[in-house]
């Protein structure tokens, strides 16, 4: 903790031109630009290839870093049982902030409800392959996927809840050898530093996977694609800000720090989120911050990875926002027990498509098959403009997520409260700072 404090002056005093958030902030205007101005280029399969790339390098070492961390850290337990109390505690604060993003969504589409009045005549046939992806996607389906085929192939296709199942079994093993285990809990440690190395290595093509990633996205579906429906960004983007601030601010105080500050530590994982699209894009690096930042190792292992597919504060606020406003759109009135059906069946469906490519998209249109058939083909009302609002889907995501670990680990009584307001009074000394890393 001494080298931290004194290495952090020197990281204050770098050249602005070399920090990270700062080279990505400049990645992601640039790019807007582009796609603005010369659409055709950034269009180019080489312009989306970079940022393609980037997601797919971050995501290479996700795998990897789960197993690790959570192996590792339920190793280190000697108490089998609080394993299964932080999983209680995670489950029941996702279910309950879930249910605050969900209401939050349903009252805001009711007090403004910018859908009357827009003359559209949606085409089904736009959306017709989220649908039927929606049809085919089951809750059970869903839980049944989390038990892998094949741990090899687990960790080759990457999905995070079957390496996290796997990683929790093995680190119950591991606890169980005692001794014997220690070597092989020693081994799992340095490969977790080493490919830690490799995410810092990553990291420095985040400005280059940023600028492709925003580049095609205002290229291909620009600025003319908001239209009439920019009431309905805006909304959006508002109501997920009350969310973070107060919702989420509450919770942080409650802890006793800021949310504004906690914002500010992770920035370089936002920037990056909001370049690329994809909260996935800066797991690893949100994970060893939170350690950073005072949570508790195996509260971060369990509780990051399992908040991607249980707590997607921003998804649920989407679906409900945007329920209500295709519904307003096509001049279907919902009743109160519909609402209440949207929100009992948006907690499911934001879980059961978890992972699936487009899942913001294909969990609304499961959630509004349900809620009323005749609201399906009025998906493709906001089918041009999804693509601008999963960046603050994936903010929101991210942001709640980072904010469980911190809070299930105070709960736990496992946060470290001096390393906690050292890091967040002085957030640049915890970037690139391995060698602290236990």
């Amino acid at each position: 903790m001494t080298t931290m404090a004194t290495a952090a002056p020197a990281r204050a005093s770098q050249t602005w031109y070399r920090i990270l958030y700062v080279q990505v902030l400049i990645a992601i205007v640039i790019g807007a630009i582009v796609g603005w101005l010369w659409p055709s280029v950034a269009t180019n399969d080489w312009v989306k290839a970079l940022g393609d790339g980037f997601i797919k390098l971050i995501k290479m070492v996700i795998a990897p870093i789960i197993f690790c961390t959570v192996a590792s850290g339920i190793a280190h337990i000697q108490d089998a049982k609080k394993v299964g109390r932080v999983g209680v505690k995670a489950l029941a604060y996702f279910e309950i902030v879930s249910s605050f993003a969900l209401v939050l969504g349903l009252v805001m589409g009711n007090l403004v409800q910018i859908g009357h009045g827009l003359a559209v005549k949606p085409d089904a046939a736009a959306v017709a392959n989220y649908v039927k992806q929606a049809e085919a996607s089951k809750t059970v389906d869903f839980f049944l996927n989390i038990i892998p085929d094949t741990v090899v192939g687990a960790l080759a296709r990457g999905d995070v809840l079957q390496v996290l199942l796997f990683a929790i079994l093995f680190g119950f093993s591991l606890m169980a050898l005692g001794e014997r285990g220690q070597r092989l809990r020693g081994m799992i440690d340095d490969v977790a530093h080493a490919v830690f190395g490799v995410i810092a290595i990553i990291m420095k093509a985040a400005p280059i996977g940023a600028f492709g990633a925003m580049a095609f996205t205002i290229g291909k579906f620009g600025p003319a694609a908001l239209g009439n429906l920019i009431g309905l960004i805006v909304l959006f983007y508002a109501t997920a800000a009350i969310f973070v601030v107060v919702v989420l601010g509450l919770i942080a105080r409650i802890v006793g720090f800021s949310i504004f500050k906690f914002i500010i530590y992770i920035k370089d994982e936002l920037l990056i989120v909001l370049g690329t699209s994809s909260s996935e894009s800066a797991l690893p690096q949100l994970m060893e911050k939170l350690e950073r930042l005072g949570c508790s190792k195996p509260v971060v292992g369990l509780v990051v990875p399992t908040g991607y597919s249980f707590n997607l504060d921003g998804t649920n606020i989407y679906m409900t926002l945007a329920t209500l406003f295709i519904a307003q759109a096509l001049g279907v009135d919902l009743t109160f027990g519909q609402q209440l059906t949207i929100l009992l069946v948006a907690m499911l469906t934001s879980k059961g498509a978890s992972g699936v490519t487009g899942a913001g998209f294909i969990t609304l249109a499961a959630t509004l098959s349900v809620v009323n058939p005749a609201l399906v083909p009025g998906m493709a009302i906001v089918f041009s403009i999804d693509k601008f609002m999963s960046e603050v889907r994936a903010l929101t995501n991210i942001t709640g997520n980072g904010i469980a670990a911190v809070f299930v680990s105070w709960w736990e009584g496992e946060l470290d409260d001096a390393t906690l307001h050292a890091r967040l009074k002085q957030p640049t000394a915890g970037i690139d700072t391995r060698s602290s890393r236990r």
